[in-house]
């Protein structure tokens, strides 16, 4: 294998890499010129050449200059050669848990003519990229080895390894193995140009730098260290921006040339895979947001989450009706076959997947416990609506808001939905609710919302599946996401009871944030020692609720509750929507609309409809945490 092609990207990624390596050098020289001058005097003044006062003052001004810049080249040098590049938070691979993966993998470079990665590990996103790994701080200690005749330790050299392949775990299970075979191809054939030496040697010095900026950058250091790192930092910062444009365009290079030399291997399937890789985003988009994020704010992380994104992505088949096409495509050998153990896999890249997405602990505790996706609608949906729920009657309490209302005996002290709803209710629309029959209705006959309907018509709206009662999340009502910030004053609740109310509900969630403990793991993996655990959530998955959307997910958690403790409807999971209202076995396809007429015109007349025909009970007690 030559390392490097004849294509035309690979040579462009070669000139630009020695453009970068240029920009080194002329640093070099810049903190070594004033030495140089230094030597020409000194030699002349030694020689009886350069003889006078002027010279000798040019001589001890050089020499301390000279010194001077020598020491803070040594300085930057020193803390550009030994800052950890950042290292993408994975699950290691070994290749005894997955050889026909390795073996495939290696097949794939061997028909690319290019360098196998050296390992492959898994992150919990829909990418797959080569990383650099190579730098000391990222390699295990080397074995001591001592010699036989001498006794002393041996002399080690450090041979170049290749990158590591990351793949995103939804791919695995998604994929078959043709399909995940085609869309890696582009990215072993990157290994080849990774092997040329100048571009490893400009990329190493690219990631020196930025490596160095995040020291200079870290608070918490004394004034003693503060000051040269700042000098440090100003110095890799130039030499960044300098390289900046070439090193852009060498990866530009090095992308095209892999992609030249990959279209010669499964081709055509590649157009039918990347087919595939849109498919899986959406359903792992969908998964985490709707369904993952409820359950990691109430201390439980599904431990099966690339098995739920295939069931995510055939309920998605279904409801657009391309089963068919599916079901063909499904009975060929899906890629996570590849391991021995997916399931102990599927668990550590979900238990990652909470770490980077939420900022959930490294390790289970009684606080954060895994959560099977038989037990999600007991452990997580009812256990978030009765939270919210009792989250909104303390609330209420706090207001001083009587617990008894005209529709409920005058005895009676529990939770009602009663009391929500004549709390909301705007005096225009308060009217007597007709009474509840004996004998619960039968429910709607109303097919549930099909995906790509911005309301999912079910009890916590499209985007309240994160509607735990922690701010910093997206609730969402309706399917309406977060609006802009300069739409947050339209979103706002128009009944004054509404305003006030969610008001209260945004301090009380405030509140409960604010005295939580934190979350900071006690251990890391070794595949994780090198990212900062203080940083996490990494990539927080939506902004903050508006107080629209957070009274109502938790009026809707009520009116769940009470379906539940008076009309014997269940808790249930949909996979595209998240936690779901089930009446008599069927989804609830019609909540969230009346939910939203009472918070936002505080009519409570579609809801007392739909109550009424359901056989939901509001004057009864329910049942809190």
């Amino acid at each position: 294998m030559t390392g490097i092609g004849v294509e035309a990207g690979a040579q462009a990624a070669r000139s630009r890499a020695l453009a970068v390596l240029r920009i080194r050098s002329r640093a070099l020289a810049v903190a070594l010129l004033p030495a140089a001058v230094a030597v020409v005097l000194l030699a002349g003044g030694s020689t009886g050449h350069l003889v006078g006062r002027g010279w000798d003052a040019a001589r001890v001004t050089m020499t301390v200059l000279a010194v001077l810049v020598l020491l803070a080249a040594c300085v930057v040098a020193l803390v550009v050669a030994r800052a950890r590049p950042a290292v993408s938070p994975t699950v290691q691979i070994a290749e005894e848990t997955a050889p026909d993966l390795y073996r495939m993998v290696r097949d794939l470079a061997d028909r690319l003519d290019v360098p196998a990665p050296s390992a492959i590990a898994l992150t919990p996103d829909c990418d797959s990229w080569l990383e650099d790994r190579t730098h000391p701080a990222h390699s295990p200690p080397a074995p001591e080895n001592r010699d036989e005749i001498a006794g002393v330790r041996g002399s080690h050299r450090r041979t170049p390894a290749a990158p590591v392949l990351v793949i995103g775990s939804p791919f695995l299970w998604w994929m078959r193995v043709g399909e995940l075979r085609a869309v890696l191809a582009p990215v072993v054939a990157g290994t080849g140009p990774s092997a040329h030496p100048d571009i490893a040697a400009a990329r190493r010095f690219v990631r020196g730098l930025d490596a160095a900026v995040a020291v200079s950058s870290a608070p918490g250091r004394g004034l003693l260290f503060r000051v040269p790192l700042a000098g440090v930092g100003w110095v890799v910062r130039l030499l960044l921006r300098s390289c900046r444009v070439h090193a852009a365009e060498m990866e530009r290079g090095v992308a095209a040339a892999a992609a030249e030399r990959a279209q010669a291997v499964d081709y055509g399937l590649r157009i039918v895979a990347q087919e595939q890789v849109g498919l899986a985003y959406a359903g792992w988009d969908r998964l985490l947001t709707r369904v993952a994020l409820p359950a990691w704010r109430m201390g439980r992380w599904p431990s099966r989450l690339d098995a739920g994104v295939v069931a995510a992505l055939t309920e998605l088949s279904r409801r657009d009706r391309l089963a068919e096409g599916f079901a063909s495509r499904l009975g060929e050998r899906p890629a996570c076959d590849l391991l021995e153990e997916p399931g102990a896999v599927d668990e550590a890249t979900s238990l990652l997947a909470a770490r980077l997405f939420h900022g959930g602990p490294a390790e289970t505790g009684p606080d954060w416990a895994p959560v099977d996706w038989q037990e999600y609608p007991e452990e997580v949906v009812d256990r978030k609506w009765r939270i919210d729920a009792a989250r909104l009657h303390r609330v209420l309490d706090a207001q001083g808001v009587s617990r008894s209302s005209e529709t409920t005996a005058p005895d009676t002290d529990g939770p009602t939905l009663s009391r929500v709803l004549d709390h909301l209710s705007a005096p225009q629309h308060t009217e007597p609710a007709p009474s509840a029959p004996d004998e619960p209705a039968p429910t709607t006959d109303e097919p549930a919302a099909a995906d790509g309907e911005t309301a999912p018509q079910g009890p916590p709206a499209p985007d309240d599946e994160s509607g735990t009662g922690a701010t910093g999340a997206t609730g969402g009502t309706g399917g309406n996401n977060s609006k802009a910030e300069g739409e947050a004053e339209a979103d706002e609740p128009d009944n004054e009871r509404s305003a006030a109310l969610a008001a209260a509900l945004t301090t009380e969630l405030a509140r409960e944030e604010a005295s939580a403990p934190p979350t900071r793991s006690t251990g890391q993996g070794p595949d994780t020692a090198y990212w900062d655990d203080g940083a996490l959530p990494l990539f927080p998955l939506q902004p903050p609720r508006t107080a629209r959307e957070l009274l109502t997910d938790h009026v809707t958690a009520m009116v769940c509750c009470a379906a539940m403790d008076t009309a014997g409807a269940t808790p249930g999971l949909d996979w595209l929507d998240g936690p779901s209202l089930l009446i008599n076995g069927e989804r609830a396809a019609d909540l969230t609309p009346r939910v939203l007429s009472l918070v936002e015109d505080g009519d409570p007349a579609p809801l007392r409809a739909w109550l009424l025909k359901s056989g939901i009970r509001p004057e009864k007690p329910v049942r809190l945490v």
